[in-house]
């Protein structure tokens, strides 16, 4: 059954093709295509409707989520908007959940932080993947305003941005965030400083950071591991070169607890801040293997070169 109610789209002509029989036709071609219920949410509707069509969409995240069960679909529309003001004020405690969002470019929904520094959207149940939001800092100094606390969580082709201030850490986990995904993100952030760093990760084993795109004035790291250690990880790697510019004199890109194990892996291109002896530094990770090409520059009109972290040699026993 085709889906003559994508978002953005109606079918013209059809006898007897009313708006409620072509919501119950959308409904049905979804359905038809995918596990679970799926739920509607679009913020520039005039009032909330039962979630079931773009129509009758929710107007928050928050009450899509609230209505659903494992496994569900919600379905996010273009120029939507999701003000949290409170830690957890957006609470993804369902497993299973996969969120999507609709449009292009800054048409995406957007997420803005504001009103408390505490203010998040708190990860907090297992196996949920959300796909093309905007996050946005509404307020200066957010501590955590994404906050990953459980496993097998993905967050794909995304955006933080600082808009009002700088986030001191833009995407914070915990240890409990085993198997995290992060691919084709854009932080957007302050040539100012106030952040410390655009992700702070507290241990977890097999996380995936990849296809990033990172600007900031960070005085700890782009990257950064924290406190406890990380086990078989990846930085870097994915379908694009990645990118990491730092306007801070600390310049450093990755730092990694000094018994992390896992892989950074090129290419990486960095920008640092500072015409010093730093390329060594740019990347700490005393128990990670480094996969060139990682290529560094520390002066506006000089060409890269390669970390100079020690090589692999050919040893003979």
């Amino acid at each position: 059954m085709p889906n003559y109610l994508k978002y953005g789209h109606r079918r013209r002509g059809g006898a007897g093709l009313t708006t409620d029989s072509l919501n119950q036709l959308e409904r049905a071609s979804v359905l038809e295509r995918h596990y679970g219920n799926v739920r509607y949410v679009d913020s520039k509707l005039a009032a909330a409707g039962s979630g079931l069509s773009w129509g009758g969409a929710y107007l928050t995240i928050e009450a899509a989520i609230n209505a659903s069960v494992a496994d569900d679909i919600i379905m996010v529309a273009p120029l939507h908007v999701e003000t949290v003001t409170a830690a957890a004020g957006l609470a993804l405690d369902v497993a299973g959940l996969t969120i999507i969002g609709y449009g292009n470019g800054n048409r995406r929904p957007q997420i803005n932080f504001t009103t408390a520094v505490g203010a998040s959207m708190r990860v907090s149940a297992a196996n949920i993947s959300m796909h093309n939001f905007r996050f946005t800092g509404g307020i200066d100094a957010l501590t955590s305003p994404i906050d990953l606390q459980a496993a097998d969580f993905t967050l794909t082709n995304f955006v933080t941005e600082d808009v009002t201030g700088q986030a001191t850490d833009f995407i914070v986990t915990t240890d409990a965030a085993d198997r995290f995904y992060l691919g084709g993100w854009e932080h957007r952030g302050a040539a100012a400083a106030g952040a410390d760093t655009a992700i702070s990760v507290v241990g977890g084993d097999d996380w995936v950071i990849e296809d990033f795109e990172i600007y900031g004035n960070f005085a700890v790291a782009a990257i950064e591991n924290v406190t406890t250690a990380s086990n078989r990880v990846r930085i870097g790697g994915g379908p694009r070169t990645c990118y990491i510019w730092t306007e801070n004199a600390a310049d450093v890109c990755v730092t990694m607890v000094s018994t992390s194990t896992g892989y950074i892996a090129g290419p990486i291109d960095a920008m640092l801040q500072d015409n010093a002896a730093n390329i060594t530094e740019a990347f700490v990770g005393a128990a990670m293997q480094f996969m060139q090409p990682i290529r560094l520059v520390n002066l506006a009109g000089e060409s890269s070169m390669e970390t100079n972290i020690t090589a692999t040699t050919d040893a003979i026993v």
